[in-house]
């Protein structure tokens, strides 16, 4: 049974620490509850986003720099 990992703000969505660092995780990548699998920024201020649970990352529903709301989903796991 599929699980998303979800924005807990609004914000822009980013997969990656910074332009010149690789992505936090890829499709098809295990991760483990409290991993970071991408970051909101608010007003040039930086919140890490973790998975909930442990799960393979099954797919992106957003992309890199898209805007995000609040309790929109982001990251789908399997």
């Amino acid at each position: 049974m599929a699980s998303t990992v979800r924005a807990q703000m609004p914000g822009t969505f980013y997969r990656r620490p910074d332009p010149e660092s690789d992505v936090y995780v890829n499709e098809g990548d295990s991760v483990s509850a409290g991993d970071t699998v991408g970051l909101i920024e608010v007003m040039k201020s930086f919140h890490e986003v973790k998975a909930e649970e442990d799960g393979k990352i099954s797919k992106f529903l957003v992309e890199n720099e898209d805007a995000v709301d609040a309790g929109q989903d982001l990251v789908e796991l399997e």
